[in-house]
């Protein structure tokens, strides 16, 4: 990990850009700490520079509360090369919907060549960001596209709860793993979300094999998540990881 700058933002929240190989990301930390902060990872849906001001809005709440935030590109996302796979089944997945054709292998060959990069590159940042001295453990893991944040809770050890938003698609073949996971959830659902399957978000949920599981359905779009559920993220975390 290098970093690459470093402000001081006005509510004192140290944010520093960084690279991890070709990977840039984003550490936001408290401006004073006399212990290492427990980290809560970032998801997005992928263009950090388009993404920056909802992501460093909720990682000053973050802060707030006594936790250092982070995030990481997605493959194929802002700067970094094009996922040409990936592109091309998003077109495709645009054209069904608009059709109202079926859409499970497009899905498919959408997410599945996401996550299966992705993941390796989010458990790499965590060892970067674990050896900082500043940052200590437990993990949690916020938003972002659900079905990485589904496989990172079934495969990273170190991720001790995760609020998922239930606004992209999953592959009906990842609805196994869906089952092993075990950590406690938070789940956001948008009711009236144009661009995801309702039905499909509440057969998810009901598939995760965590004891501890919450649903929180909220009327309005995709990008109309009430201001208020970042309170209640706060305290889910708060519960868990302090």
């Amino acid at each position: 990990m290098r970093f690459t700058s470093e402000q001081r933002l006005d509510d004192g929240v140290l944010e520093r850009k960084f690279t991890l190989g070709e990977i840039p990301g984003i550490l936001w930390t408290p401006g004073s700490q006399s212990a290492p902060a427990p980290l809560i990872l970032l998801g997005h849906p992928g263009g950090l520079h388009r993404m920056y001001p909802r992501l460093v809005a909720r990682a000053r709440h973050s802060v707030a509360e006594g936790f250092a935030a982070a995030t990481i590109e997605l493959p194929g996302g802002g700067d970094r090369p094009r996922f040409a796979a990936v592109e091309e089944a998003r077109a495709d997945l645009l054209r069904a919907l608009e059709a109202g054709e079926p859409v499970d292998e497009i899905v498919d060959r959408l997410v599945l060549p996401l996550v299966e990069k992705a993941v390796p590159e989010w458990r790499a940042a965590l060892d970067a960001l674990l050896s900082l001295p500043e940052i200590g453990g437990p993990v949690g893991y916020a938003g972002g596209v659900i079905a990485i944040g589904l496989r990172l809770a079934v495969v990273e050890p170190r991720i001790s709860a995760a609020l998922l938003f239930a606004g992209s698609f999953v592959p009906r073949t990842m609805f196994e793993e869906a089952r092993q996971v075990t950590i406690p959830l938070l789940v956001l659902l948008q009711w009236d979300d144009e661009g995801n399957d309702r039905q499909l978000a509440l057969d998810l949920f009901d598939a995760f094999g965590s004891k501890e599981k919450t649903l929180h359905a909220n009327m309005g779009g995709h990008t109309g998540v009430p201001q208020f559920e970042g309170d209640d993220g706060s305290r889910f975390f708060a519960r868990h990881l302090k």
